[in-house]
């Protein structure tokens, strides 16, 4: 049974069931390869590696382990300003991770301007969840159309929006 306590933001991290839905979107490629928005990726998503360097095409292989490594620490990176921006609102575990896998794909700045964390500031957890769903979109692309070629993104924005809404009943 998943954890539905809303508690202080400042009390939470990346569980491991964040990981394993990044592999379990993000799939593991140990080559580099352009994802849907043409960025060069490897690993599990990742777009630049621990020291800021982006990930270019003629990147050598990485491993599994390896993979999990960039991840681990760009996600640890990217929770500081994340748990930032989150001041003073209570969120499950469950939120906790939706939002911050959110904030890895989409980046800090869509996340600091989007509904949802406006609607979390607000105490309107419903409203947040919902706002997870106008977050279909990849360069101009309607990720929800599935000749798009983009659709896993939508498929990604519908799980995250299941699991949110089922935190909150």
């Amino acid at each position: 049974m998943k954890n539905k306590s809303k508690v202080i933001v400042t009390g939470l991290t990346a569980s491991a069931a964040f990981f394993a839905a990044r592999i379990g979107f993000e799939g593991y490629k140990p080559k580099p390869y352009l994802d849907t928005g043409k960025v060069a990726t490897i690993g599990i998503g990742s777009t630049v590696y621990e020291d800021g360097t982006k990930v270019k095409m003629t990147d050598k292989p990485i491993t599994q382990k390896r993979a999990i490594e960039i991840s681990k620490a760009h996600v640890a990176k990217d929770e500081v300003a994340f748990r930032k921006s989150l001041t003073g609102v209570k969120l499950s575990q469950v939120e906790y991770d939706i939002y911050l896998d959110f904030t890895y794909n989409y980046g800090q700045a869509n996340w600091n301007s989007s509904s949802m964390l406006r609607n979390l500031k607000q105490g309107r957890y419903i409203d947040a969840c919902e706002s997870l769903l106008k977050y279909k979109y990849v360069a101009k692309r309607d990720c929800s159309i599935r000749s798009n070629n983009c659709y896993g993104v939508w498929t990604r924005q519908k799980w995250r929006y299941d699991q949110c809404m089922s935190a909150n009943k």
